[in-house]
């Protein structure tokens, strides 16, 4: 039924669009020129009967074409950040409104005016898209200064329930980097639901990873086919939901850059593990989230004259030192524990060193002449005693 009504609507536009047409040749005396002799009210009928039947023919394919316009508008939208709709919205309306300044003139010249507005209307409307699009950082500031100009009393109320209502409708984004994503823990630390929000991957980001994937060499490939593993379990097996963010920024290389610029617009914290990009964030004040500090805080504390029972797994790089772990992987190095090789002993902590690679723990085993060094039978004691 609606088909049907826009099918009609099409071959009323078309009959429309003949008659005017009609009217232009009649004015320019076109079809006198053409030879052709038809009294003025048939070539009118002639022409609406032929246009509306152009109009009913092609009206099935321009619905169809219309719906697909349709969808890949809705499929590119949704894609779009919101700071972009904005600045693209404000830079139409502004276009037109200039455009429908100067089209009064322009459409007072004879036969092509009206033509000439309509493209005046469109090229004006194209334009304040572009420029609201690339320069929506300072269209959206320019409006925040109207609420100043109101006086400064009950200012502060009102400046406060609009941050709370932008900061309840604004996502809480936060942007995953390269490093983090191929590391892997992201995904345990979601599925526990620390982190809330929404997961932000920048389309560049994904193109580093792609390029890590097709790699010729095994490990960079292998470390690249993880990432994106680990991406299609966080979107497809957690709770927290993942947004790509499309648009790029082409004047700037390094993908490591092209993150602390995403920080800057967003105001998003950057989850990562890389030192470097950890650094220069915080120079240019955006916020960071280091999946290593997270995991060296929620490691176990302990203190100088704690007990513990370890494993001693191998030697240490110093003569009758050996290393043991705990379940986290800290590294205990244990004074004369060579001697204690593969064997489970109580060791005395003396002291714990902090470093920004991790934590290590020095360690003594306590009641050492208690135990029995490794290799020595019960012989072998006897004859020592002895």
């Amino acid at each position: 039924m609606i088909r049907n009504i826009v099918r009609g609507i099409i071959t009323l536009v078309f009959g429309g669009l003949g008659f005017y047409l009609d009217y232009v040749m009649l004015h320019l005396n076109l079809l006198q020129f053409l030879g052709w002799q038809l009294s003025p009210v048939w070539t009118y009928i002639a022409m609406v009967i032929i246009f509306a039947a152009i109009g009913f023919l092609i009206a099935p394919a321009c619905i169809r074409g219309f719906i697909v316009l349709v969808r890949w508008l809705d499929s590119r939208l949704t894609k779009i950040p919101t700071h972009d709709l904005m600045g693209g919205a404000i830079g139409i309306i502004v276009g037109l409104i200039i455009a429908s300044l100067l089209s009064d003139t322009i459409s007072r010249i004879p036969f092509i005016g009206p033509v000439l507005s309509i493209l005046l209307s469109l090229s004006m409307g194209y334009l304040g898209l572009l420029i609201g699009v690339k320069r929506k950082e300072e269209v959206l500031g320019f409006f925040n200064i109207f609420p100043r100009l109101r006086g400064e009393k009950g200012e502060k109320n009102k400046e406060t329930k609009a941050d709370r209502t932008q900061e309840q409708t604004m996502p809480n984004y936060k942007v995953l980097d390269t490093s983090v994503i191929i590391d892997g823990r992201i995904a345990d630390i979601v599925k526990t639901g620390f982190v809330e929000g929404v997961l932000l991957i920048p389309g560049f980001v994904l193109e580093e990873l792609r390029h890590i994937a097709d790699s010729s060499d095994l490990l960079k490939r292998n470390r690249g086919r993880r990432g994106l593993d680990i991406l299609n379990h966080i979107s497809k097996e957690t709770a927290i939901k993942v947004e790509i963010y499309e648009q790029d920024f082409e004047d700037i290389a390094e993908v490591d850059s092209k993150l602390v610029r995403l920080g800057q617009i967003l105001g998003a914290p950057i989850l990562t593990n890389d030192y470097n990009l950890n650094k220069v964030a915080e120079l240019q004040g955006v916020k960071v989230l280091n999946i290593n500090e997270l995991a060296n805080a929620v490691k176990p504390v302990v203190l100088p004259g704690e007990e513990m029972v370890v494993q001693v797994m191998k030697e240490g790089k110093e003569p009758g030192q050996g290393v043991a772990y705990l379940d986290d992987g800290t590294m205990i190095v244990v004074d004369t524990g060579r001697r204690y090789l593969g064997q489970h002993i109580t060791v005395l902590v003396t002291s714990v060193l902090q470093t920004a690679a991790g934590r290590m723990i020095f360690a003594k085993p306590k009641g050492v002449t208690g135990k029995k060094p490794m290799g020595l039978s019960s012989t072998d004691e006897m004859n020592l005693l002895g």
